[in-house]
């Protein structure tokens, strides 16, 4: 498997966003919040992402754009998790809810913990 991140896999569709939204579950494990549901999207690939850094909490777009790139860049890494143990079609969001950055380590380290769990809760 690649470990690359494609336009593909990368969650767009307002549509879909607002399904999530309004019939999605969600996890959490601070200072990260994932939303996920089950739903039969257009893409070729099984999951479809997008990752969101609150405008409330994060006035600088600067800061924002950096907590979301960290956030990509450990789900881009840590995947495969999902890719292996999945295998209906999902969309999930992943939320930055702290007031304040973390280091990259800390993020992974919690994203790896809410992928785990995610594919917990759809093998139920």
């Amino acid at each position: 498997m690649r470990f690359t991140f494609k336009k593909e896999e990368k969650l767009k569709s307002g549509k879909l966003i607002k399904q999530l939204f309004e019939e999605g579950k969600s996890l959490s494990k601070f200072p990260l919040r994932l939303v996920y549901l089950e739903v039969d999207h257009a893409s070729s690939y099984p999951i479809q992402a997008t990752f969101s850094a609150p405008k409330r909490k994060f006035k600088k777009a600067v800061d924002r754009n950096r907590i979301k790139r960290l956030m990509r860049e450990a789900y881009r890494k840590n995947k495969y998790l999902l890719y292996d143990n999945i295998q209906k079609k999902h969309i999930i969001m992943f939320t930055f809810i702290d007031e304040k950055e973390h280091n990259f380590v800390e993020i992974e380290e919690k994203m790896i913990f809410l992928l785990h769990k995610l594919i917990e809760k759809t093998k139920n």
